[in-house]
């Protein structure tokens, strides 16, 4: 950790009447896809975020994604080429084109600092809820990621958790993967804080103010924040099509590097 963080950048609540336009675009990578058919299911109650999937969600990019996925994710925020050319942010295979282009959208893009998250999950053994930093892709090099918290459902146990940390490297020369999912003794479905301690030298990521792991040379460009609940159809054990998965967020604060 910091010793000494610097001065508060960011800090949500979700106390309004809908997310804030000017940090969140309430949509999943909408560039392979379109705005319409990415569109979170949400609502902010009790001074929290709520991301959930309801039983009658559609798939994401439906006709070509592979396992077939459900999402619902703000990111803070968003970019594409031109319909028909392959630039745009995280693409999940080699040659997809962008269906629908998007204006560039920055709401909080930091390039360091520590940023705190204080969620809890409800989860089946067919969902997933995350948390991560990606590169804008304004170059196509700078994509890496910052893992803060992935966290499935058929990896909770009484009394603890597996929860991904790390970074994943991508197309970036620069970085390397170094990602685990670390046993915790943690209860998912209550509140707990994911934190990323970031500087040039390395990501130091916590859990409840206890490093879980830290990764050394991590990506230092502009990154957007991601935040989404996942549901996994073909992981479905056979009585849960009704559940709802859901991610619940009650704050988020950003610090700039002390």
């Amino acid at each position: 950790m910091t010793d000494h963080p610097g001065g508060l950048v960011v800090e949500e609540h979700f106390d309004g009447p809908d997310l804030d336009p000017a940090l969140w675009l309430p949509h999943y990578l909408p560039a392979w896809s379109s705005r319409e058919l990415t569109r979170a299911s949400y609502e902010l109650r009790d001074s929290c975020l709520h991301l959930r999937i309801p039983p009658t969600q559609g798939l994401w990019c439906a006709d070509d994604h592979r396992p077939p996925m459900r999402v619902s994710g703000v990111q803070s925020g968003s970019w594409s080429g031109p319909v028909g050319e392959t630039r745009g942010q995280q693409p999940y295979r080699d040659g997809l084109v962008v269906r629908e282009a998007q204006e560039t959208f920055r709401g909080w893009t930091p390039s360091g600092g520590r940023i705190e998250l204080r969620a809890r999950a409800v989860l089946s053994p067919r969902s997933m809820v995350a948390f991560w930093l990606v590169g804008l892709e304004d170059e196509p090099s700078r994509c890496a990621e910052i893992c803060v918290m992935e966290i499935f459902g058929d990896a909770v146990r009484p009394g603890s958790a597996e929860v991904g940390v790390g970074l994943h490297a991508f197309r970036d020369p620069d970085v390397v993967e170094d990602w685990a999912a670390v046993r915790l003794p943690i209860d998912p479905a209550q509140f707990h804080t994911y934190t990323v301690d970031w500087t040039v030298d390395r990501a130091q990521l916590l859990v409840d103010g206890v490093v879980a792991r830290t990764c050394a040379r991590p990506p230092t460009y502009p990154m957007q924040l991601m935040l989404a609940v996942f549901d996994f159809p073909e992981r479905s054990v056979g009585d849960d099509a009704d559940a709802v998965p859901e991610l619940v967020v009650d704050s988020l604060r950003g610090y700039a590097c002390g």
